[in-house]
């Protein structure tokens, strides 16, 4: 999230990615930094145990959100 946020601060465009239970957090991350209202993406917690199959399933379904978010941007 921060990566994404600082990115952002300085026009770099940029897709950041939690699990669904880090939702409240990355919202209030993003408020700290001064981005009440950035974008990010989230997928089904957990990730850290999927096989390498089921992890590059989860990016398939994920990458059509990842690339709408880069060409629309923050704004």
């Amino acid at each position: 999230m921060l990566d994404g946020i600082l990115l952002e601060k300085h026009g770099v465009p940029s897709a950041s990615i939690v699990t669904d239970v880090f939702e409240v957090t990355g919202r209030a991350m993003a408020a700290q930094w001064g981005l009440p209202y950035y974008k990010f993406l989230a997928m089904p917690h957990p990730i850290a145990n999927l096989s390498e199959k089921d992890l590059d399933q989860r990016a398939r379904e994920i990458t059509p959100e990842v690339v709408k978010l880069l060409l629309t941007g923050q704004e």
